[in-house]
């Protein structure tokens, strides 16, 4: 629905072409924000819901005080696997449970992994380079999940969340213990709730539409084959290089995968493609517009400085092993 209101909106209320980089990037401008807004506010609601009537903060300091052996990790890892988000639509979960005080550590194994494995993904990846590759993808991308999670959760940096969510996580703990000791029936939390679910839509508006129109702007203007001049180059630093010029993209998994399919077709080595695909989907400049919101810029570069270095680790991997 939010495609074809899109599709009218663009190329019939505006008349734009559905052929021209300007039709291209407006169109995905407005269906990504649309969407993202969207969900971001029902997952605001829900995640006020979650913290009213099981408090959040219980959950933080079980994980805090018990010894899990790193499988909160992976639990969190395989929660970003089945949820089918974007790298930006993973990040109104992902300030839920920053929000409700869960372990930064164990929010970012989500983030990684959320945007990497989605079952739409899988099903696509499976059709165009059979099992064997699937399965690896789909292994190395919640690994990388876990393992980037337990090395940003071991650096502790809790202290560079921007002041706004500090102060968002002050109030739901606060807010958590009073409703644990009323009764106050649902439908009378409801409007408080959905009040507090349009605060943080509101707190990270600007940065939304920021964040898209990046992404929309190279959606639409990036010219076709660009990337592969680059990539199909067989030296060392053709996976490096290939992670950072796809860290301006800004597309889902599903989006992406059709594209791979033909670098691999025109001899790029699958895993430079592979390592390509991560860095779009996991890391693009309109998710660390939209993570200003919550960290400081020095965080973010800790955040995509280390995702980056596992991707090319993996993207080596790929090659090595396919």
């Amino acid at each position: 629905m939010i495609q074809e209101f899109a599709d009218r909106l663009v190329y019939g209320l505006f008349g734009l072409s559905a052929d021209t980089p300007i039709g291209i990037a407006v169109n995905f401008f407005f269906y990504d924000t649309i969407k993202i807004l969207i969900l971001l506010f029902f997952i605001s609601v829900l995640m006020g819901i979650i913290n009213a009537y099981f408090p959040i903060e219980r959950l933080r300091k079980y994980l805090v005080t018990h010894n899990m052996y790193g499988l909160q990790y992976l639990l969190a890892s395989i929660f970003g696997a089945v949820t089918p988000f974007c790298s930006c639509s993973s990040i109104p979960l992902f300030i839920g449970f920053v929000k409700g005080g869960i372990p930064l550590g164990v929010t970012f194994a989500f983030l990684i992994t959320s945007p990497l494995v989605n079952e739409v993904a899988v099903a696509m990846f499976l059709g165009s380079f059979g099992l064997k590759v699937t399965l690896i993808y789909v292994i190395s991308g919640i690994l990388l999940g876990v393992i980037g999670g337990i090395v940003l959760g071991r650096m502790r940096l809790a202290p560079y969340l921007s002041d706004w969510v500090k102060q968002m996580q002050a109030n739901s703990s606060a807010q958590a213990g009073e409703w644990e000791k009323d009764h106050t029936t649902f439908t009378k939390r409801l409007p408080t709730i959905i009040r507090d679910a349009w605060k943080i839509v509101s707190g990270v508006l600007i940065y939304i539409l920021i964040g898209i129109g990046i992404g929309a702007f190279m959606h639409g203007f990036v010219p076709e084959g660009f990337f592969e001049q680059y990539m199909s180059k067989d030296n060392w630093y053709a996976v490096p290089l290939s992670v950072i010029l796809a860290v301006p993209m800004y597309a889902n998994a599903a989006g992406i995968v059709p594209v791979i399919e033909v670098f691999v077709a025109k001899g790029i080595p699958i895993g430079t493609a592979i390592a390509f695909m991560m860095a779009v989907v996991g890391l693009s400049l309109p998710e660390a517009t939209l993570l200003k919101k919550v960290m400081t810029w020095r965080l973010i570069g800790i955040f995509f400085g280390t995702v980056t270095f596992f991707i090319i680790l993996s993207g080596y991997l790929f090659n090595y092993i396919l």
